[in-house]
């Protein structure tokens, strides 16, 4: 099952168990189970330390829990967890086997002390990057709270049951039966999710923090290289993220980071954040600004009702993806309307979709979905597809591609509970046309997070966040960086620099104000 290769960095790893683990199959008569056994069983054979039993009595087949001898695994895989999943499951053998996991002692101490039975499942699919994280944050619950369960749900080999779930996006986590959640989740955000007194305690530690010289608001690669600019300074930083790494943590492949040859956003935004966390910078993650007040200290309102102050404030709040605003389009939100085709593609395998957008990225969708999908049927706004020309050539030699344009989407349609249809008016003939299909891949840009600054800073007609060559914005103290504002180009790389200038450039206030 695994080559030579693999099996030497595994067995390296599996050096690192510091006690017997055993490794406990849940198999039938298919060729998927037979597959899976020779996966076990060459793990098995890499160390003394595990055991293989086949005498599991889970009800998805084939399954396989891990568990330390003489208890009932906690941790399952229902399919083979290989892809983006392998690291999930290496993971799950080195901390069930006593490995020390690298996550804060604070979180720890939390999962630890969450009362009652909580039994998680996670529906994924194997080409997905942001499922890993789910899967790997619950299973480190799993291993350190003994009222927790984790199971790994592989949505193509278990259709039915996704069928049965009405899944039509991963990661979805299920709870004790009922939905959990759906999209890519950190480990402190599910805990928050369960320990119900987090926020008031967060807040609370919050609101007596003493003002910051720099205040950076936003996680992704604008504020992490602002936050490190001014720690390096040794002046007071903080950083205040809804999610550490933002944006970045949903892009897959990074090929143009100038002397990275390529690396994936998830990677990128952990390094990013060890890089900041080796300076002392007061990192606030999981909090979102609601409220911006100018003054000579300026304060900003958090959405958990506690106030931060900085004598400077640099604004690196980013960009989310931009949404057709159409009838139908919420309600069928992850029910056939969706935002990554590598994550979800493999959930419409066979079935009929379409893609919103003709600019790379919906190019792109729509290659990668033809492979998976019976049909693809792009719709483009403008005249043309604003495409590059290489991938226009691969996208029109694809027989199972249809690309209209001149398509503005009006509608959303569905029975009740998934998409069954997306409805567009032709702007050459006026005519409203209907295409029966079961997903919808919105691939049409991004939109700049700053709703919660209107009236307060400069924002220009497409609301990003006006900003001058040294990264001022039109309130003194305050400067921005990133995608958010309107410096053009929306790069990783861009926005570090423009992140590392707006620092330097609220240094250089602080300096002019104390002399002042």
């Amino acid at each position: 099952m695994l080559d030579a290769n693999i099996k030497t960095q595994l067995k390296a790893y599996l050096e690192k168990l510091q006690r017997p683990i055993e490794v406990v199959a849940s198999l039938d008569g298919s060729a998927k189970a037979q597959e899976l056994r020779g996966l076990l069983v060459d793990i098995a054979e890499l160390s003394d330390k595990v055991t293989l039993r086949d005498d599991g009595t889970h009800a998805l087949r084939p399954s396989f829990g891990v568990a330390v001898p003489g208890e009932v695994p906690r941790i399952h895989f229902a399919g083979i967890p290989m892809g983006h999943e392998f690291t999930s499951l290496i993971l799950a053998l080195l901390q069930t086997g006593g490995h020390p996991p690298k996550v804060e002692p604070a979180v720890i101490e939390q999962i630890k002390a969450l009362p009652g039975r909580f039994e998680f499942e996670t529906f994924i699919s194997l080409s997905c990057h942001n499922c890993p994280d789910v899967v790997q944050a619950l299973n480190l619950m799993a291993v350190l709270n003994p009222g927790v369960t984790s199971t790994m749900i592989d949505g193509a080999l278990f259709q039915d049951l996704v069928n049965e779930r009405r899944i039509m996006a991963v990661p979805t986590v299920f709870l004790n039966g009922q939905e959990f959640g759906q999209g890519r989740m950190t480990i402190e955000e599910i805990v928050a999710k369960l320990d119900t007194g987090a926020a008031a305690r967060a807040a609370e530690e919050i609101a007596a923090k003493d003002a910051f010289d720099v205040l950076v608001i936003g996680g992704g690669p604008a504020g992490a290289a602002a936050a490190i600019y001014a720690a390096r300074k040794g002046i007071r930083t903080g950083v205040v993220a809804e999610r550490f790494g933002g944006q970045v943590m949903d892009t897959l492949g990074i090929e143009n980071f100038i002397s990275v040859k390529e690396t994936e956003g998830p990677k990128l935004a952990a390094a990013l954040e060890q890089h900041v966390k080796q300076y002392e910078v007061d990192v606030m993650n999981l909090q979102r600004a609601t409220k911006l007040i100018p003054g000579k200290v300026v304060e900003v309102q958090l959405e958990n009702g506690a106030s931060l102050k900085g004598k400077t404030v640099i604004l690196s709040t980013g960009a989310r993806w931009r949404e057709m605003n159409v009838p139908g389009e919420k309600e069928y939100k992850a029910k056939g309307v969706c935002f990554c085709p590598h994550c979800d593609g493999p959930l419409f395998k066979g079935k009929r979709v379409a893609v919103i957008g003709g600019g790379n990225s919906g190019v792109e969708a729509a290659i990668d979905l033809a492979g998976i999908v019976s049909h693809v049927t792009l719709l483009e706004f403008a005249d043309q597809l604003r495409a590059d020309a290489v991938l226009q050539t691969k996208l029109n030699s694809l027989p199972n591609v249809t690309v209209i344009t001149q398509a503005q989407t009006t509608e959303v349609t569905g029975d009740g509970q998934k998409v069954n249809g997306i409805r567009f008016k032709d702007h050459v003939s006026g005519e409203e046309k209907l295409v029966e299909l079961e997903g919808i891949f919105v691939q049409i840009g991004l939109l700049p997070n700053t709703d919660w600054l209107k009236g307060t800073v400069e924002l220009s007609d497409r609301g990003e966040i006006i900003v001058d060559a040294k990264g001022q914005t039109s309130v003194p103290g305050v400067f921005a960086a990133g995608d958010c504002t309107t410096v053009p180009y929306k790069q990783i790389v861009i926005a570090m620099g423009e992140g590392a200038k707006a620092s330097l450039s609220a240094f250089d206030h602080l300096i002019r104000s104390s002399v002042a």
